[in-house]
């Protein structure tokens, strides 16, 4: 028995419960004041046809009314991790998904409740006392039909499919409604004739594994509501720590470029600091209307000083950059470990100082917020909000924004 709970337009919802006067309105939460595209939408604002990636402009269009709502992503991350530390009170396995999504799995569990629908209503209640906010809540035998009865019934909904009715339930369901199939694996699937879940039996399962590997072993039984994949409680170690920010369209002022670097190479360095990372590679980027123009960069000791990554950043510039349109910046430590062997020659009183400089800064800026220290380029860039991190979890060095 597994549970997949999909809180409902949860950033959008947050926001409503903090300004009572939006509740029942049409609220559009964009990536801070100055966004321009709808990171998700109220259901009153769904109602008008606004949808999440839409621009704002044009939801002003479908919902003249539209209240504008800058994101707040340390709220938001905030609220979901009391959301997911009170989910182990009716499970010890829960797998965080995303910032509004958890896994948990159940089966182990069953005997301490009365039913399926006694732990549907024990979570959404469980999530309403310590949030006040409504979620939707699928339950089955598998990942993935448990994520798709989640869907069925929104907003605040449950529904239930019971594991020997899984695959006739998906059946005449088109195989991109499962999480997983995008339209290139649609596609594939399209030549030999799979479009509903159905049809997935008509072909055998290696024909998919030798395309697609173990996923697509997984893709076949997905389809006849036998998701084998379990629910995941562990957080793998990075393979990366980056940060990337869009820059105005067409942009070639040097000033603003290297401003969003050092923005980028200072995150970057806090966020190894906080989880007691290292790195010794640097992939350093600028987004043109060519391409990416990068390079992999790698030095003698391995650092997590902002100042560092920034000065390998004004090298790239220096000797790469030749003036073309910019729109984007990435600064990411490649493989980042906990111990790095350190050169014997390095000036250990220059490095004891860098390390006692970024403590302070970080233990002030852990207090009073972010950059409330920092180099005089970076302070008040309050134009470049942050976001959550794809991979976030409550616990670990995912819990990054």
């Amino acid at each position: 028995m597994i549970a997949l709970v999909d809180m409902n337009c949860f950033f959008a919802q947050i926001e409503q419960q903090d300004y009572p006067y939006w509740r029942n309105k049409p609220v559009g939460v964009t990536n801070g004041k100055l966004g321009s595209t709808i990171i998700t939408a109220s259901y009153e604002a769904r109602s008008y046809g606004v949808k999440t990636g839409m621009r704002l402009k044009e939801a002003r269009e479908l919902c003249p009314n539209i209240i504008q709502a800058p994101s707040r992503p340390y709220r938001y991350a905030a609220v979901s991790t009391e959301i997911m530390d009170a989910l182990f009170s009716i499970t010890p396995t829960v797998e965080v998904y995303s910032v509004d999504e958890a896994f948990l799995d159940l089966t182990a569990c069953q005997s301490l409740y009365d039913s399926p629908q006694h732990i549907g209503f024990l979570i959404k209640d469980t999530i309403s006392q310590v949030s006040g906010l409504t979620c939707s809540v699928g339950i089955s035998g598998d990942k993935t039909t448990a994520k798709f009865a989640a869907k069925l019934n929104k907003p605040d909904g449950m529904t239930i499919i019971a594991p020997w009715e899984a695959e006739e339930r998906l059946s005449k369901e088109d195989v991109t409604e499962l999480s997983g199939i995008n339209k290139g694996i649609a596609r594939f699937l399209g030549k030999y004739g799979i479009t509903k879940c159905g049809d997935m039996k008509k072909v055998p399962m290696s024909l998919i594994a030798k395309r697609f590997g173990n996923p697509g072993r997984r893709i076949w039984l997905m389809a006849q509501g036998r998701d084998p994949e379990p629910v995941i409680t562990t957080i793998k170690e990075p393979k990366s720590v980056g940060h990337g920010k869009v820059m105005p369209p067409g942009t070639r002022d040097m000033n603003t470029i290297l401003t969003f670097f050092q923005h980028m190479s200072e995150k970057v360095g806090a966020r190894l600091r906080k989880h007691h990372f290292l790195s010794d590679t640097f992939f350093i980027g600028l987004k043109t209307p060519l391409g990416w123009l990068g390079t992999k960069q790698k030095i003698y000791n391995a650092t997590d000083d902002g100042a560092l990554i920034y000065d390998l950043c004004k090298q790239f510039i220096k000797s790469r950059y030749s003036g073309e349109e910019c729109g984007q910046v990435q600064v990411t430590a490649l493989n980042p470990t906990h111990h790095k062997q350190q050169d014997m020659f390095v000036d250990e009183s220059y490095k004891q100082k860098r390390e006692a400089l970024n403590t302070a800064i970080d233990k002030i800026n852990e207090r009073y917020g972010e950059f409330t220290v920092a180099p005089t380029r970076v302070i008040g860039r309050s134009e470049m909000p942050n976001v959550i991190a794809p991979a976030w979890k409550p616990t670990g060095h995912r819990k990054t924004i």
